[in-house]
C-alpha cells in the first residue's frame, strides 16, 4: 500500500511548525499534494512526486554523501518511494541500506527528528527520453541519522546507480540548504529516542487507552493509563517498526495507517529524561476482541473523561492537543447507525441507620462541579455497573462492599446542558458494609460528612439532590436537564 497523503501532509504540517519561513518556498509542494492526493508517493506522477533521503552523520561529524551515476551529481543517499514503504523515514532507511549496504541497524535517528524531517528540498529533475519521462521536481523529504560506530563502515554499493560515497565535513555538505541546517546543528545531543508511543483514536472521538499492572518497582507508571507502545530493539529499523511490533506484541493489534504526530518527553522512575516518538493512527475496534499480553485492560475515553483517570500529565495532554487538532466533525463524538452514546455512571446511595446519606465534597480544582457536595461517584469502564461501585467505594473511601448488599434504587437520565452527551446515571443503596470513609484521592475529594436528607447542603449537585429526594420517595426514575 503506498504512502498515503495524510501520512505526507502531516508530516510535512510538523516540519513547517518548525521552519514556519519555508512554507512560501514550499508552496508547489503543498499546492501539488493538494492536487495529486495519494499519488504524490509515486513516481509516476510527473506534476511532481515525493523522494526521501537519508542524511548519516558519523562520530566525526562527517556527513555521507554517494555519487549518483544517472545525475553525475554528489548527493546524500535517496530515492523513490516503494508500495512496501511504511513510512518516509523507512524509505530513507531502505535507500541508504540498497545504495550503500548500511544496514538500518546501523544507525540511529538523530534525537528530535525521529518523525520530522531535517530538510525538505524541492529540485527539477531533466527529462529521460529512454524511460519516457518527461521534466518534473522531486520532493525530497530528507531524515537526519547519525552512525553508530567510528570505526570504517563496511559499504557495498548498488553499482549500477551508485559510483562511490564520500564522508564529507558538514561545510561543505553539496546542498546548500542542507548545510546550512548542519552548521547550525548542536555538537551535543539529547538522549537518543529509543521508545515509540500509539495515540490511537476512533470515528467516535474516544481515544484508546492501556491500563497497567499494578507493579510498583517492577514496571514503569504501574496502575496508571496509557498509551501502547515500547522499546526500540536491534532488528527495528525505525521506531515505527518498533510501534508496529509492540502493538502485535502486546494487542495483537494492527493499524493500517501510523503518522508522526511529534517526540514528547517523559520522566522516567530514575528522573532521567525519556524521549519517545508518538505514531498517531485511526482504529474502529472493539479492545475486547483482542488479545493483550501486558497490562490489565484497554478501553475507549473521550478527552472529557480523562480527568477521573490515574494518568500522567503529559499524556492526558498529549491526547487533549491531538482532540483539538482534529477536524471539528471528527470531534464530534458519534455512534454506530445514528445512535448517541450514553455516558453511564454509578452512584453510592450510603445510608446510615439514622438515615444520613455520605456526602463528599469535591476538590476546589475539580473539572466537573468544584467544591460542591456530590455521592461517591464513578463512570463504568470495562465492567459491569455493581462491580463498578465496589471498585470506586474501595479505591476512593476504604470502603468494602458485597454485591448481596447492592440495591438499584434510582435511575436519573441527565445532560448538563444542550450540546452535551446524555448521562444515564445508577444509584444503589448499600445498608451493610465495613470501613468508615477515608479521603483515598484527595486531589478529587476534599472530606467525607453523612448529611440529613431533609437538611442537605445548598452547594449540592443538582441532579444529586433530585436524585436524593426520589428515594426518599421511594420514584426509580427520574430525568434532569432535558428541554421540554
Amino acid at each position: 500500500m503506498p504512502l498515503s497523503n495524510h501520512h505526507i501532509r502531516t508530516t510535512v504540517d510538523a516540519y513547517l511548525a518548525r521552519h514556519p519561513h519555508e512554507r512560501e518556498q514550499l508552496g508547489v509542494f503543498l499546492d501539488a499534494l493538494d492536487r495529486a492526493g495519494d499519488d504524490i508517493a509515486s513516481r509516476s506522477t510527473f506534476t511532481g512526486h515525493v523522494t526521501c533521503g537519508a542524511i548519516v552523520l558519523d562520530p566525526l561529524g562527517r556527513v555521507l554523501h554517494v555519487l549518483h551515476l544517472a545525475s553525475g551529481k554528489v548527493l546524500a543517499p535517496g530515492g523513490h518511494t516503494e508500495p512496501t514503504d511504511e513510512s518516509l523515514a523507512g524509505t530513507a532507511l531502505r535507500e541508504l541500506h540498497e545504495e550503500t549496504g548500511i544496514p538500518p541497524q546501523a544507525v540511529t535517528p538523530w534525537p528530535g527528528y525521529e518523525t520530522v524531517p531535517f530538510d525538505i528540498d524541492i529540485h527539477d529533475i531533466d527529462a529521460n527520453e529512454g524511460k519516457g519521462e518527461p521534466g518534473h521536481q522531486h520532493f525530497d523529504l530528507r531524515f537526519l541519522f547519525r552512525l553508530h560506530t567510528t570505526n570504517e563502515v563496511e559499504v557495498m554499493l548498488q553499482e549500477e546507480e551508485v559510483g562511490g560515497i564520500e564522508w564529507r565535513p558538514v561545510g561543505r555538505a553539496a546542498s546548500p540548504s542542507l548545510r546550512e541546517k548542519l552548521l547550525k546543528l548542536p555538537l551535543q545531543v539529547g538522549p537518543v529516542t529509543a521508545n515509540a508511543s500509539a495515540l490511537i483514536y476512533n470515528d467516535r472521538g474516544e481515544y484508546l487507552l492501556h491500563l497497567r499492572d499494578y507493579l510498583p518497582g517492577q514496571i514503569w507508571e504501574p496502575g496508571m493509563w496509557s498509551l501502547l507502545g515500547g522499546g526500540r530493539e536491534p532488528q527495528d529499523a525505525t521506531l515505527e517498526h518498533t510501534l508496529r511490533r509492540e502493538l502485535a506484541e502486546e494487542a495483537g493489534l494492527a493499524i493500517a495507517g501510523l503518522t508522526p504526530f511529534g517526540t514528547e518527553e517523559a520522566t522516567d522512575d530514575a528522573g532521567r529524561t525519556v524521549p519517545i516518538a508518538v505514531y498517531a493512527g485511526r482504529w474502529n475496534g472493539d479492545p475486547r476482541d483482542l488479545h493483550l499480553t501486558e497490562g490489565v485492560m484497554l478501553a475507549w475515553f473521550t478527552p472529557s473523561d480523562l480527568h477521573r483517570l490515574r494518568i500522567a500529565d503529559t499524556t492526558r495532554d498529549l491526547v487533549r492537543r491531538h482532540a483539538a487538532g482534529r477536524p471539528a466533525e471528527e470531534r464530534r463524538p458519534s455512534a454506530p447507525h445514528g445512535t448517541v452514546l450514553n455516558v453511564i455512571g454509578v452512584h453510592l446511595y450510603l445510608e446510615r441507620p439514622d438515615g444520613t446519606v455520605l456526602l463528599g465534597l469535591r476538590h476546589p480544582d475539580s473539572a466537573f462541579a468544584p467544591s460542591m457536595w456530590h455521592v461517591l461517584a464513578g463512570h463504568c469502564e470495562q465492567e459491569n455497573a455493581v462491580a463498578c461501585l465496589i471498585r470506586e467505594a474501595r479505591e476512593e473511601a476504604s470502603l468494602h462492599i458485597e454485591r448481596q448488599d447492592v440495591e438499584l434504587v434510582h435511575v436519573v437520565h441527565h445532560i448538563d446542558k444542550p450540546g452535551d452527551r446524555p448521562r444515564m446515571g445508577l444509584f444503589f443503596r448499600v445498608r451493610t458494609w465495613s470501613g468508615e470513609p477515608e479521603l483515598r484521592e484527595p486531589d478529587k475529594c476534599t472530606q467525607w460528612r453523612f448529611w440529613d436528607p431533609a437538611a442537605l447542603p445548598d452547594d449540592l449537585v443538582a441532579y444529586t439532590r433530585v436524585a436524593i429526594e426520589k428515594i426518599q420517595n421511594g420514584e426509580l426514575y427520574s430525568e434532569t436537564g432535558w428541554s421540554a
